[in-house]
């Protein structure tokens, strides 16, 4: 049986933390900020999880479930 292959696309933007959480960064962060304000640009820049929802999806990506 061959092995198995992640996405690599996946791999470039998830991280699953020790207690099972994914990791993910934020949306709306690369470019055109200065018509943003500061509050939203500050809430945009703390960790972000991956929704219970799409968790398992994206851990199948990666080879984790």
């Amino acid at each position: 049986m061959p092995k198995m292959k992640s996405n690599s696309g996946a791999l470039k933007r998830f991280k699953v933390k020790k207690n099972g959480s994914i990791k993910r960064g934020s949306a709306f962060r690369s470019h055109i900020l200065t018509k943003m304000s500061q509050k939203r640009k500050r809430n945009l820049r703390g960790p972000q999880t991956v929704h219970s929802t799409d968790a398992s999806k994206v851990k199948a990506m990666l080879c984790q479930a």
